[in-house]
């Protein structure tokens, strides 16, 4: 099971949120190119980045950061927030980036992210953020009556390379992760699922891993506060 750490960027910083609330954001940092490199230096495969005010606006807001970070490392990058229509996709994986992430539009307009994973193999994840289960778009500000399984089966046959599975109400709160409701995704469709949300311990990531059909897991806040050691939860899952 691959770790993803996550770099959240608002104004330009790296932050947390607390159930994604933007008046709940912690700032961790304000050079995310050098957040970014620890990371790498202490071993991970993959960085999860996210443009949070681009979440909001439907557009890329904190490209700047982004770009600094794909300069400054060599392991891949996953980008999610504001990623809403082909030039913008065609336009962060010319600059360097391995995969976006589409949320919004992955229920707003499922033509497109179809379009885009036969336009970019491999380099295409849908993400789903849920709470109870129901998928919230727009920086989640927006909550649909779209089930999050629904949605993932409906992308079985579209060549999607990831699904990264939300649960709002665990992400940030350091509370652990919805391990049922992910580990049943996973189980609904063959796509590779990555958790996000909760993670908050060294038994998190054992717990998502022992389900056997997890693919990756994110964390954030529990890599800021210390609560896991990155270079010892790499080393443990490589077991």
């Amino acid at each position: 099971m691959i770790l993803y750490p996550a770099i959240d960027l608002k104004d330009g910083q790296c932050v947390r949120l607390l159930r994604g609330e933007m008046e709940a954001a912690t700032v961790f940092g304000d050079d995310p190119a050098a957040q970014a490199l620890k990371f790498q230096a202490a071993g991970c495969e993959w960085l999860h980045l996210v443009d949070l005010n681009g979440a909001f606006a439907g557009a890329p807001v904190n490209g700047a950061a982004v770009q600094a970070i794909l300069s400054s490392v060599t392991v891949p990058c996953q980008l999610g927030g504001g990623i809403r229509d082909m030039a913008t996709i065609a336009m962060w994986l010319e600059k360097g980036l391995a995969r976006v992430i589409l949320g919004t539009v992955a229920v707003e307009n499922p033509a497109l992210v179809r379009e885009a994973a036969k336009a970019f193999p491999g380099q295409v994840a849908v993400g789903i953020d849920a709470r109870k289960g129901r998928v919230a778009t727009k920086g989640w500000a927006t909550e649909t009556d779209v089930m999050a399984t629904d949605v993932a089966r409906s992308f079985e046959d579209a060549g999607v390379a990831a699904l990264i599975y939300t649960d709002i109400d665990r992400d940030g709160a350091m509370q652990g992760p919805n391990i049922d409701a992910t580990e049943a995704l996973a189980r609904a469709v063959t796509i590779p699922v990555i958790a996000s949300g909760g993670v908050a311990s060294m038994d998190d990531l054992l717990a998502l891993r022992d389900t056997g059909v997890i693919a990756g897991a994110i964390s954030g806040r529990a890599l800021y506060d210390g609560a896991i050691d990155l270079t010892a939860a790499l080393r443990a899952l490589a077991i």
